[in-house]
Order: C-alpha cells, then sequence, then structure tokens
C-alpha cells in the first residue's frame, strides 16, 4: 500500500503516530541526491527514470540490495557505491524507494 506523505501526517495526527520524514529528505541526508536527482540524469540515473523502470514491480527488497551492495552496469558503466545502515537505515531506505 502507497501512503502519500500528506496522507502519513494525517494518520499520524489521528492515531498519534509520528510522521514519517520525507523520503527526499531522507535521500539528501544519506547523500543519494549527490548523484541522483528527482527529474534529471546527473551521475546515476533520475528516481523518476528509475520509477518508471520498474513501475508496477515489486522490487522493494531488490533494490534495497541494490543500495546496500552497490554496483554497476545496469544504468551504465558508473558504479554506485554501497550505502550502508549507518548511512541510511533499512526504515529510510525501504521509504525512499517506496516513495
Amino acid at each position: 500500500m502507497k501512503t502519500s506523505i500528506a496522507g502519513a501526517l494525517l494518520l499520524g495526527l489521528v492515531f498519534g503516530a509520528p510522521a514519517q520524514a520525507d523520503p527526499l529528505e531522507l535521500m539528501n541526508k544519506a547523500g543519494c541526491l549527490a548523484c541522483h536527482q528527482k527529474d534529471k540524469k546527473l551521475v546515476g540515473p533520475s528516481l523518476t527514470i528509475i520509477a518508471a523502470k520498474y513501475k508496477g514491480q515489486d522490487v522493494v527488497a531488490k533494490l534495497a540490495e541494490k543500495v546496500r551492495k552497490g554496483g554497476s552496469g545496469v544504468w551504465g558503466p558508473v558504479p554506485m557505491a554501497p550505502n550502508p545502515p549507518d548511512k541510511i537505515s533499512d526504515a529510510d531506505l525501504k521509504a525512499a524507494i517506496e516513495q
């Protein structure tokens, strides 16, 4: 189930649950936006291009593994460095991928 940020905030207000941070803010804190931008290619592909490639697929676990291990070849020869849990927590990584 996909919940919008506004929806998450509303649920937090209604049920007293803590509101989740903005996924782009989480990605910025983790350094993801140094190479990935929302709507344009920088070093890596844009977030919109990544989302389009995997649209309709259940790839949260697959993409989380790619982020954790790093790699290259899917989007070209430039490698993506591994991103361990001390850089972005599992919960924050999942929220960013589901964005």
